[in-house]
């Protein structure tokens, strides 16, 4: 008993300790970090455009001003804030070193968005032979900001650099066409080029993955499109966290109007009879082809127009699900029609993820390395800006042409082009028994049964996202596992393989429809041995990794003509080319190369009815049928192999 009773008096002294020990910890208090309001004054202005027209505009000077500065400008749809002179961000500028070294930081309202005048157009069309002072532009508008910011702040330098990432990287393009002669460098990076290639749509596939973002590009501002400093729009509330099985369940893209139907007090309805009120999505499910809607807002087609004497860095993410096509794309196409200093740096990061200091990089479970964004932020963008704003300005920037990360090997490399000189085109055909070969063997057709009841995950993660991120360096293996992926492999490489440049898929196809979307996989497949990292998925490891380097979808209507398309003849033997964007990785000795192809990939993109319609979204219930489709074995993958 005396035991008994010593242990209960030993326990409750015990507790008394615990519970004081609870008491006695004190809560962290977040420090607030105030290094931009102890550095810098901030100005707000609002300057006015060649038509009259007032964008909100946000100025931060360095409060030391014992020597002059350049201006590094970004121009945004999603705000300048915090609004009000008394209120700074925590951090300005493209980097903290960029910022702490002193530079005049200038951000602003795009036309039409936030406390801006003026309408909103989404990819606003550039106007080339401008008549009057009504025929605005983002080239225009970009041109008249920086005339009054080099005339009217006071101790800049007479040089302005731009930035931006995603639709601020567009932006930051645009500045580039028509340029204002004080504007030295552009550093446009994720930069949307087109929107019926990025983000939106994927080949004229609708990325239905984007619907979430739809709202924040095409709702209405209130009260007669006035400037507002608070959200006027909404995200669709799909209440699930399965997006999946809501998209299933939902049916047709038609089902989903009622999300944009708005009503607020001021305006109760805005639609017309049968319209939606989100402009966007009326322009997503009006113009489902590239026709001229499309085709006027593309930026790509006007780089001709960039002048030569701004410099320009292309920088993007290998694995960025968002805006791929347009940096490569810009990249190129600068290169192609200006002789002015003009490079391309790409990291193994998903979607503007370089602007971050992570310590450890990875995108979704797959780890590459250590601080790679705090080496580029310090090594390549900090040098650039400073060498064109600050020092020479000559091409000797110290930069390569080619910055460029192998995603295969982990390490950063540099050339003088992109593609690197020692680029061969080597062909790999789609054989039987699963087989990748490098000789065509004979021809035979391959069937794969492609269910609309039960289309192929993009992920096998349930979940509901904004935008997908994670899903281009999964694990490719639930979908090898799938009747309706088929799946071509290569031996186990007994040397490196490094693929460096565009691929090309060059499939021969039939369906017993007419209709149908085709996809291609791009496989890295780990050996057994492979350590898993600590970041990764609990039901996953790394042995036997099925690593997407990277993948695309055509859809089958557009194989011959984004801006026509047509049908498949039922059992017709028919040639899809899928032009894949550039990659750049080893396939590292004791790994194995691998290609899968489907024809669905939900809800990454939306479900293709597989009987042809001239318009998928406006396509009924009963057009959906399951189909058999059909890849032949003298279809063949052409690689770019770095020799």
């Amino acid at each position: 008993m005396k035991r008994v009773l010593r242990l209960i008096m030993l326990m409750s002294i015990m507790a008394l300790v615990i519970s004081s020990c609870k008491k006695t910890v004190k809560k962290e208090v977040q420090q607030v970090d105030t290094y931009v309001e102890d550095h810098y004054d901030k100005q707000e202005v609002d300057i006015e455009m060649r038509d009259g027209v007032k964008l909100h505009t946000t100025i931060y000077s360095p409060k030391d001003t014992s020597q002059e500065y350049p201006i590094l400008m970004q121009r945004t749809p999603y705000s300048s804030r915090p609004y009000g002179e008394d209120n700074f961000r925590t951090q300005i500028g493209p980097n903290i070193h960029l910022m702490k070294e002193g530079n005049i930081i200038v951000y602003q309202d795009v036309r039409g968005r936030w406390l801006s005048e003026g309408h909103y157009e989404n990819m606003r069309a550039y106007i080339p032979n401008k008549t009057s002072e009504q025929d605005v532009d983002e080239s225009s508008d970009t041109y008249d900001t920086i005339e009054w910011l080099v005339n009217n702040v006071e101790n800049n330098n007479g040089k302005v650099g731009v930035w931006g990432i995603s639709y601020p990287g567009f932006y930051a393009t645009y500045a580039t066409i028509d340029a204002h002669p004080a504007l030295k460098a552009a550093s446009p990076q994720a930069c949307i080029g087109d929107f019926f290639f990025d983000d939106f749509h994927h080949n004229g596939a609708y990325l239905l993955s984007y619907f979430r973002a739809t709202s924040l590009f095409g709702t209405p501002r209130p009260n007669n499109d006035q400037p507002i400093d608070t959200a006027w729009y909404s995200f669709p509330d799909l209440q699930t966290e399965d997006q999946y099985q809501f998209f299933l369940d939902v049916g047709p893209l038609k089902n989903l109007n009622s999300f944009f139907e708005y009503e607020t007090v001021d305006t109760p309805t805005m639609r017309p009879e049968g319209v939606t009120d989100d402009f966007f999505w009326n322009e997503l499910k009006e113009h489902p082809n590239y026709d001229e809607l499309w085709q006027s807002r593309g930026l790509i087609q006007h780089l001709d127009k960039s002048k030569s004497h701004v410099a320009t860095m292309i920088v993007g993410g290998w694995f960025d699900a968002e805006d791929l096509y347009g940096p490569l794309e810009t990249y190129k196409n600068i290169e192609k029609h200006t002789e002015g200093y003009n490079t391309m740096v790409f990291g193994p990061w998903d979607h503007g993820r370089w602007a971050a200091r992570d310590g450890r990089s990875l995108v979704g479970n797959y780890y590459f390395g250590d601080s790679i964004s705090e080496f580029y932020q310090k090594n390549i963008e900090t040098k650039f800006f400073n060498h064109f704003l600050k020092e020479e300005g000559d091409k000797n920037s110290g930069l390569p042409e080619a910055y460029v990360f192998d995603s295969g090997r982990k390490e950063w490399k540099t050339y003088n082009s992109w593609p690197p000189q020692g680029v061969e085109k080597q062909t790999m055909f789609l054989s039987e028994d699963q087989k990748l070969t490098l000789e065509q063997k004979d021809v035979a057709g391959i069937q794969f049964i492609s269910d609309i009841k039960k289309p192929v995950p993009y992920s096998e993660d349930v979940k509901t996202v904004f935008t997908p991120r994670k899903y281009m360096t999964d694990d490719q293996r639930f979908a090898a596992r799938r009747s309706d992926v088929l799946v071509f492999e290569t031996d186990v490489m007994d040397k490196d393989l490094t693929l460096a440049g565009d691929i090309l898929a060059k499939l021969k196809v039939a369906t017993t429809g007419t209709a149908a979307d085709w996809i291609v996989k791009v496989i890295d497949v780990h050996p057994a041995d492979t350590e898993t990292n600590e970041e990764m998925q609990d039901h996953l490891k790394m042995s036997n990794y099925h690593l997407m380097v990277r993948s695309e979808v055509l859809r089958g209507r557009f194989r011959n003509s984004f801006s026509d398309p047509e049908p498949f003849t039922p059992n017709k033997k028919t040639d899809v080319t899928i032009k894949l964007q550039d990659v750049f990785h080893t396939i590292k000795k004791g790994h194995k190369l691998q290609i899968q192809v489907q024809s669905t990939w939900f809800p990454l993109i939306d479900l293709n009815p597989q009987t042809y319609v001239d318009n998928i979204f406006k396509a009924d219930e009963e057009d959906f049928k399951t189909q058999t489709h059909t890849v032949f074995t003298d279809s063949s993958i052409e690689f770019s192999v770095f020799k």
